[in-house]
């Protein structure tokens, strides 16, 4: 594997990980599927940019030039900026914000210093003063399935706003990016069809090749370097419109619920 990576979690109310990377030699990789807004910082060739990104629904194939460094900020579901809604930027519809100087770029008419792995809190703490960054509430009252006196039309659509997916969308995601985790980690496909809650080894097959872009087992033979996974709670089961257990959410099942 060409790059390397680590990552801590984060006690921000905004920020669910921050992560860093750095290339060894150029390759191609996976750019996996991924529910979260991420802001990413660039160092390559004596040059910095900061990019806002947005969920990806479907895998990717990407070139990895070596000597590079990326720090990523992964924010809680439910926070983003409103300049660059997650939807906007949905599917690698990135933007990259302009260079004030050398160690700053520009956003809403300001400079601001690049952060880096171990300020990245305060930063989004500044950002979130002056309303740069926000966070929706109600996106984590509905990820819970407790939004109650909020209608569920307005439900979906102040979801779809802070988020850029639907919530199957995101727990279809989130289940395979755990799935793959744990089969990079040595478990067999039989324990992470049940760990992952699948209803059968077709249905993980199926699923994660969808979204991460490999089978179970070219995961587990760790065929092709992929782009940052790490180790996340157990997915829920997916429930059906009148509330029974539904053992396939992929896009078959019409009654599951979409926000």
């Amino acid at each position: 594997m060409f790059l390397s990576f680590d990552d801590r979690p984060s006690d921000s109310p905004f920020v669910e990980r921050v992560w860093r990377s750095q290339s060894h030699r150029a390759g191609r990789f996976v750019s996996v599927a991924a529910s979260h807004f991420e802001i990413a910082v660039t160092r390559l060739q004596g040059r910095i940019f900061l990019t806002v990104r947005g969920p990806e629904t479907k895998p990717t194939q990407a070139d990895c030039p070596a000597q590079g460094e990326w720090l990523g900020i992964r924010f809680k579901l439910g926070t983003f900026m409103p300049s660059f809604t997650p939807g906007d930027l949905k599917d690698r519809r990135d933007v990259t914000l302009p260079d004030a100087t050398s160690r700053s770029f520009w956003l809403d008419g300001t400079a601001w210093d690049y952060p880096d792995f171990d300020n990245a809190e305060t930063f989004v703490t500044r950002l979130a003063r002056k309303g740069i960054i926000v966070r929706d509430a109600s996106v984590a009252s509905v990820l819970r399935s407790q939004a109650e006196g909020v209608h569920i039309r307005s439900a979906q659509r102040h979801f779809l706003r802070a988020v850029g997916i639907t919530r199957r969308t995101v727990t279809q995601i989130e289940r395979a990016r755990y799935a793959a985790t744990l089969l990079k980690q040595g478990a067999s496909i039989l324990d992470t069809v049940y760990e992952a809650r699948y209803f059968d080894q077709a249905h993980l097959t199926r699923s994660v090749k969808a979204l991460i872009g490999q089978t179970p087992l070219e995961i587990s033979r760790g065929k092709q370097q992929l782009s940052f996974l790490y180790k996340t709670i157990r997915p829920p089961r997916l429930y059906d419109a009148h509330g029974r257990f539904a053992h396939d959410c992929s896009g078959t099942t019409r009654q599951c619920r979409e926000y």
